[in-house]
């Protein structure tokens, strides 16, 4: 079995650009009428909403790969690395500091030109406190890069990368490929089909030891924004995340042929869900901006700063409900002060319970 590499002249890929044809015009009323409700938000809320894509891509990127931060450790990098907030907190794991800073970088510089140093710098900031690689460099040593699965003894291969000598030249051709694949912001088709196999190329090429699946995305990212000429508000990883049993089969899939039309339906279909997405981020942050002003006023300092935390976690809750427990850990204030303040907000409908006793859970009331 031969793998796309090792097919000559392998980065001129095959396919068929009708597949997306349908997908195009969708995708061109989604992302026109996202970038005219974002448009339509104050600084502040705009500002917020990008904050929280940024977040949800960096936590997601990362859990692909099997690395968990906590969204703290995440908001308090991104944060700091935008400048944005007077408190930026402890970052306690410092491989979160790494993936937040990424997302920053990646975004301010969506318009400048692709280079091997600029993937190199990105893999510096994202590995900059691993003991296992050498950030910034390309993998070294005579044994082959390949991707496995299964117990010892019974591994399956899923793909093999070119070896490591190879990398360099396999490099300098994608940057090539990827400086010569000009498109317009107009032409739909060619942008996703770009942002389609820059990933997949990439990923093909697996030039480091480790974190080619974050740098690949954060590729993916840049060309999208690139393309059209503003940073995109969405996030990939969050879709990918959702069903990485079907992103790695169709990766495994396209890296053993140069026929790549699946790959191109399938990960077109992908930025298009994550637009879809991203809308209900966006209306899920104006429906926070709506509920904080109306209840702002009718809430001590104590409760403020609980009802901000349960927004935290975005569109997917804050886990669990709140609790008079975890409600005194956010407000360093006692447990009987906290199970009045929690009875004060289900009296004002800010707050809805259920269960009882130690069972006692409250979420927000969203549809007040």
């Amino acid at each position: 079995m031969k793998y796309n590499w090792q097919h000559p002249n392998w980065q001129n890929f095959l396919f068929n650009d009708t597949v997306i044809d349908s997908l195009c015009m969708e995708f061109a009323l989604e992302t026109g009428e996202l970038k005219g409700l974002v448009d339509s938000l104050s600084s502040e809320i705009q500002q917020e909403t990008i904050l929280q894509f940024m977040i949800s891509e960096a936590i997601k990127t990362s859990e692909i790969e099997g690395e968990f931060f906590s969204r703290q450790d995440v908001m308090s990098s991104i944060k700091k690395n935008l400048g944005i907030g007077d408190f930026f907190g402890q970052i306690r794991d410092k491989n979160a500091q790494g993936i937040g800073k990424l997302m920053v970088t990646v975004r301010n510089s969506y318009s400048e030109k692709l280079t091997e140093f600029t993937i190199k710098q990105w893999h510096t900031i994202l590995m900059e406190y691993s003991k296992r690689v050498s950030p910034g460099e390309y993998r070294i040593g005579v044994e082959p890069m390949q991707i496995v699965s299964g117990s010892f003894g019974k591994e399956i291969i899923h793909f093999e990368a070119p070896p490591s000598s190879q990398v360099p030249i396999e490099m300098e051709k994608f940057i090539k490929w990827y400086s010569d694949f000009e498109v317009k912001a107009t032409d739909i088709k060619s942008i996703l089909i770009k942002t389609s196999i820059s990933h997949l190329y990439f990923e093909s090429i697996h030039p480091f030891e480790d974190g080619n699946g974050r740098i690949g995305r954060a590729i993916a990212e840049k060309c999208l924004s690139e393309s059209l000429n503003r940073p995109v508000l969405m996030s990939i990883s969050s879709t990918i995340e959702k069903d990485k049993k079907q992103y790695y089969e169709s990766l495994k899939l396209a890296q053993r042929a140069i026929e790549i039309t699946d790959w191109i339906l399938y990960f077109s279909t992908l930025i298009l869900d994550s637009q879809k997405n991203a809308k209900q981020t966006v209306l899920f942050t104006l429906n926070k901006t709506k509920f904080i002003d109306k209840f702002k006023n009718q809430m001590n300092d104590r409760q403020n700063k609980a009802v901000l935390k349960m927004f935290e976690n975005g569109i997917f809750g804050f886990e669990g409900g709140m609790t008079a427990i975890k409600y005194v850990s956010i407000t360093k204030t006692s447990r009987a002060t906290a199970t009045r303040d929690l009875q004060d907000l289900t009296e004002k409908t800010i707050l809805t319970p259920r269960g009882e006793g130690r069972n006692r859970r409250y979420n927000l009331n969203l549809i007040t």
